[in-house]
């Protein structure tokens, strides 16, 4: 029996939290994924299997200006969130991905519901 890494760990409690959340097409699920540099985001339809919008902070638009501090996740959620509602849509779940809602996901959150995307 090994020692549990933290990855393991946070893929066992997104697990957990996916056993609870489904996205739809009229709620599709907001997915996060922080990593030590950046911090990317999906808008996902669990039913069809579809990624409807995402954004990321390696992207060419956001890459020069942010990086993966708070600043950075600000922006990306900004960006979600007009895309998101380009493609139609208003409302969705919110996925942390097994990451505490602190720091750069609850900003990234934070952002995306004031640029009018509700959780």
């Amino acid at each position: 029996m090994g020692v549990r890494t933290n990855t393991a760990s946070r893929k066992m409690r997104h697990k957990r939290i996916r056993v609870r959340l489904e996205g739809t097409a009229e709620r599709p699920r907001l997915a996060v994924f922080r990593s030590l540099k950046h911090i990317s985001v999906q808008v996902i339809d669990d039913k069809k299997g579809v990624t409807i919008a995402s954004a990321s902070s390696q992207e060419k638009a956001l890459s020069g200006k942010v990086g993966g501090n708070k600043a950075g996740a600000e922006e990306v959620g900004k960006l979600i969130a007009t895309r998101t509602k380009e493609a139609g849509v208003a409302k969705v779940v919110f996925d942390r991905g097994g990451f505490r809602y602190a720091g750069r996901v609850a900003a990234l959150a934070e952002s995306a519901r004031k640029a009018g995307l509700e959780f």
